[in-house]
């Protein structure tokens, strides 16, 4: 049975508070697993309004309702409004996902902070950022984080080889097709072994070649109907958006993909199934994904073994 792995970034306190519970539901009664990661620090959604200026970024507004989907209050979080730290207060919430056996991991301290200046910041910067999730996450579980999904799919080459050294198995950073081993320029192994992200997301094809909340199922689905790839498919959805008002159109593309065949995982069931040691070594480039503004982590060219 081919897996299809089911990776969750929680981007928001709203989306913690009340997408969290609603995806726990829905995925207990489908039987899936999944692999939950979290923002830990201060919701500070409302500071993005900065990328009104970024190519592409007011036409994927005008598509996907973000007024809607994150509500008012949550886009005036660290402007005209405080953001409320998630991790100290939802860190009942946030245990009782791996109690109820889901696969838990670090999204990012301030999610708009790391998607909006990571990709240009230096070693000492991202080693901060990436040190405060890492002990805020030890703090309320009592065990270290082992897997990492970047916010915005947005890195730099320090927050790769950070990962190792902080003790991540594996990682879920960017966009792809297939497991692979980040090398650097130089060709030499760079963090850890990275399990991109394969389909595309709700809110880069809604609004796009008359795909609705009703039918962008069918879409998706059309997407996994031939035989997956040897490792299947990695799937990434949000709290805030397939957790909230898009949850009955997520569980209709569940009940399709089980349908298919899919046995629907965490990305650590996928990683296990690896022999991490002979993955393809690719190097790690960025670029753009159609229905998505700016640019983001990629999986890069193939590295022969002896390069």
């Amino acid at each position: 049975m081919p897996h299809l792995a089911l990776k969750i970034d929680v981007d928001t306190w709203r989306g913690t508070r009340e997408g969290v519970p609603r995806l726990l539901a829905l995925l207990e009664r489908h039987g899936a697993g999944a692999t939950f990661l979290f923002s830990l620090g201060p919701d500070h959604t409302g500071r993005a309004v900065k990328r009104v200026f970024r190519r592409g970024f007011l036409g994927k507004v005008a598509r996907t309702s973000v007024v809607e989907h994150y509500g008012v209050r949550t886009l005036l979080y660290g402007t005209l409004l405080p953001g409320p730290d998630i991790g100290r207060r939802e860190a009942a919430l946030l245990r009782s996902v791996r109690e109820r056996g889901f696969e838990t991991g670090i999204h990012t301290w301030d999610h708009v902070r790391w998607q909006d200046e990571v990709a240009r910041r230096d070693a000492a910067w991202t080693r901060a950022e990436m040190a405060r999730a890492a002990a805020r996450f030890e703090e309320i579980f009592a065990a270290p984080a082992r897997t990492h999904g970047a916010a915005g799919w947005q890195m730099n080459e320090a927050a790769y080889a950070l990962e190792r050294e902080l003790g991540f198995d594996y990682a879920s950073d960017g966009r792809g097709t297939h497991p692979f081993q980040p090398v650097d320029a130089r060709g030499h192994a760079l963090g850890v072994p990275q399990l991109p992200t394969t389909l595309p997301t709700f809110d880069e094809l809604i609004g796009l070649d008359d795909l609705t909340p009703a039918n962008v199922h069918r879409h998706l689905l059309g997407l996994t109907a031939a035989p997956p790839p040897p490792h299947g498919h990695v799937y990434t959805l949000h709290a805030e958006l397939e957790g909230m008002k898009l949850a009955d159109t997520f569980e209709r593309l569940l009940a399709g993909w089980k349908a298919q065949g899919y046995r629907l995982v965490p990305t650590g069931t996928v990683f296990a199934s690896l022999d991490a040691a002979s993955l393809p070594r690719h190097r790690v480039a960025t670029g753009e994904i159609a229905g998505r503004s700016g640019t983001l982590a990629l999986q890069g060219a193939a590295v022969s073994a002896g390069a």
